[in-house]
């Protein structure tokens, strides 16, 4: 069959699916990638082997006019490639994707990885979202939800029958490829070292993590802990922090910003614990890769987050929004015994094997494209 991954970015597609691209190809599938182009759409082609298709879309926004175009995008897109089924991630492809692909008589399967901004703050905007939802989510084959707190809210609020959802662990998680490094005696006088992975942005807990840095930093003496930040800044839609807000921060010294990398896993390696105070998730992709990795996690104790850490099994809970409770669960993590710290990243590592294997999410989706290919 010819599926096509429908996603905002292609960055995502490289990113997550990666896995998901590779076992459709395996199972005989031509894969298409549908995304607006950026620096990774040639990859989608030369190193994965999709067919990249470009689509105009803006990622924030809840402008009417411009939504109802992209759903006309959409549909020329779908008439004109004639995929035998349709994979949409991501807000916009979940929720215009799937009319158009309605409209031009493709099945679809979605997959909701978080609920964002609009479900976080009660406002109008969440309101209209709410009402979309319920709209293009009577027509999928199937939804996959990431945690069963998102499933539950979809179905409480009446925007799903629950005969089509289904419930993945987030992304899963490649176990070969983010796997424990043999352990490397710690230099002498080398700060214990927190990571957190995440683009920059106020839902991300980025605020708490400078906080609770600037906490644990000054509990501490000189040069005994330090602090890392790995991800993009994205200043669209009012949700990102501004650069000139972001770069004041940074002066203050608490923190060290790393930029962006391809590499996750080598940056996963060099820390002691890695964080993320998310205010809610699907299922962090970050934490499932630094739990394969063997890393003691901090999280927040919300839906998507806590799915991955079993408080004082492989790391702690923090209260979400709650600088000083962070900073206490980071002090705590920072002063344990080398052996403690080592059982915490072992469970970590046995937690992603047991929970969120790759190989999990991909044989649900490729049963669902099998039947949505039937249909």
């Amino acid at each position: 069959m010819r599926v096509a991954l429908v996603i905002n970015t292609s960055w995502n597609i490289w990113n997550f699916r990666r896995g998901l691209v590779a076992a459709l190809q395996a199972a005989g599938h031509e894969v298409l990638a549908i995304a607006p182009p950026d620096a990774y759409s040639g990859r989608l082609e030369s190193e994965l082997g999709c067919r990249f298709v470009p689509i105009v879309m803006e990622n924030k926004g809840t402008n009417p006019v411009k939504d109802a175009q992209l759903t006309r995008r959409f549909v020329a897109v779908y008439r004109r490639e004639r995929p035998d089924v349709v994979l949409h991630f991501t807000i916009k492809p979940n929720i215009y994707g799937t009319l158009a692909a309605r409209l031009a008589g493709v099945p679809s399967i979605n997959n909701v990885s978080g609920l964002g901004t609009v479900f976080i703050v009660e406002n109008l905007v969440s309101k209209v979202a709410r009402g979309l939802y319920r709209l293009a989510f009577r027509f999928p084959h199937k939804v996959f939800f990431q945690n069963n707190d998102d499933r539950e809210l979809f179905i409480r609020y009446g925007l799903i029958k629950p005969a089509l959802t289904g419930l993945v662990p987030g992304s899963g998680v490649d176990l070969a490829r983010f796997r424990p490094q043999p352990d490397a005696e710690k230099p002498v006088g080398e700060p214990f070292t927190f990571l957190m992975v995440a683009r920059v942005l106020y839902e991300k807990g980025i605020v708490e993590y400078f906080e609770a840095a600037r906490q644990v930093r000054a509990a501490l003496p000189a040069g005994q802990v330090r602090f890392q930040l790995l991800g993009g800044l994205d200043e669209a839609g009012g949700v990102g922090v501004p650069r000139a807000t972001f770069e004041q921060w940074l002066v203050e010294g608490n923190v060290d910003y790393l930029g962006t990398s391809d590499d996750v896993a080598a940056h996963l390696h060099r820390a002691d614990c890695v964080v993320l105070p998310s205010y809610r998730e699907g299922t962090p992709k970050t934490l499932l890769e630094a739990a394969a990795c063997g890393k003691p996690l901090v999280t927040t104790d919300v839906p998507g987050c806590r799915e991955t850490v079993q408080n004082g099994r492989n790391g702690y809970l923090c209260q979400v929004r709650d600088a000083a409770d962070l900073a206490d669960k980071l002090l705590t993590m920072a002063q344990l015994p080398p052996a403690r710290l080592a059982a915490l990243g072992a469970a970590s590592r046995e937690l992603a094997a047991e929970k969120f294997d790759e190989q999990l999410v991909l044989s649900q989706y490729l049963a669902a494209v099998a039947e949505a290919g039937k249909g």
